[in-house]
């Protein structure tokens, strides 16, 4: 599929956002049916009006949908619903990049001390805090995710873009 298609539905589903969540399943749902993208099923309320998977979709790998969910829901936080995300959020930039450092090191720690689990569980926290941090800093999930895909494209992976080479000035 291409990128430009993609665009164009994903704001096309965006727009329909603003319709009852009814209407707003009933055209959008069979698309979402036929291209099998749990980024766009995430994008729509759910019968109960909140914006997340299934239990089907949970059966399967959330990849982006997930942080793409999380970044949309962290714009309807309140102190009275969250109350912890929206302290941190209040908190301002450094103490999330702070969070965000943290819980790195963390996912490091469990990993050299080889705990599987506690490397799960720390990354899931890294996750949450950097979309936290993407969030503050009006950073869309979707510009990150061109980004990635761009580095794979020129890659052949989405890993980190060499450094530039440092120019030699030739001494007389």
């Amino acid at each position: 599929m291409s990128k430009v298609f993609a665009r164009h539905r994903r704001k096309t589903i965006e727009a329909k956002a603003t319709s009852s969540s009814a209407d707003l399943r009933r055209s959008v749902g069979p698309l979402i049916e036929q291209t099998g993208e749990l980024a766009l099923r995430a994008l729509l309320p759910n019968r109960n009006g909140s914006r997340s998977l299934s239990p089907a979709d949970r059966q399967r790998p959330a990849c982006a949908a997930e942080l793409d969910r999380l970044y949309g829901c962290l714009g309807e936080v309140t102190a009275k619903n969250h109350p912890r995300t929206a302290k941190l959020l209040a908190a301002g930039t450094r103490k999330i990049a702070q969070k965000v450092i943290e819980e790195a090191g963390e996912v490091a720690i469990e990993a050299v001390k080889h705990r599987t689990v506690g490397v799960v569980r720390e990354s899931a926290d890294l996750l949450y805090h950097l979309v936290a941090l993407w969030r503050h800093a009006g950073v869309d999930p979707g510009v990150v995710w061109n980004e990635m895909q761009r580095r794979a494209d020129t890659l052949g992976i989405a890993e980190k873009l060499p450094k530039p080479s440092a120019r030699h000035s030739s001494r007389d």
